[in-house]
């Protein structure tokens, strides 16, 4: 039996280049994904970060998703609009407000994350077991290596 030999490419424009290549697909899948459930790919990104920060400032929520403060409030009120989340002004200060979730995102979230998880199923149905096992420890190892430059 012939053993190949792998080569491991050291080549950081090849990873770069794969790596936006994979990202390019997967919002391309996920676009059609939240379209189709009447939500814009930055609207489920306005949706995730409040799901897993909770009740925040739409500066901060700015922050964290790196858009202006113009372009989350537009979008915050047109998930405003649907009843997908909750805009409170602070009563200390009228010009902060602060964004929430929505009871009836809640009532949905569990549909639509369970939909997400087959989605990519689907998306990876092709991937052999080993394709699966390649793809888990090479993510793993590009965490570990991202992690350890903080």
């Amino acid at each position: 039996m012939e053993v190949k030999k792998v080569e491991v490419r050291g080549d950081k424009t090849e990873i770069a280049k794969l790596f936006f290549e994979v990202e390019k697909n997967l919002k391309r899948n996920m676009y059609k994904f939240f379209e189709d459930s009447g939500i814009t790919l930055s609207q489920s990104l306005v949706i995730a970060t409040l799901i897993n920060y909770g009740e925040m400032k739409i500066t901060d929520l700015s922050k964290k998703i790196n858009l202006s403060n113009s372009t989350v409030s537009g979008i915050v009120d047109r998930l405003e609009k649907q009843e997908l989340v909750i805009k409170r002004r602070s009563e200390k200060d009228r010009r902060i407000v602060y964004v929430k979730v929505a009871p009836k995102f809640e009532r949905i979230h569990k549909g639509m994350n369970e939909k997400m998880k087959k989605k990519f199923e689907d998306l990876l149905s092709k991937a052999t077991p080993g394709d699966i096992e390649k793809i888990i420890e090479g993510l793993t190892t590009l965490k570990r290596v991202l992690n350890e430059r903080d």
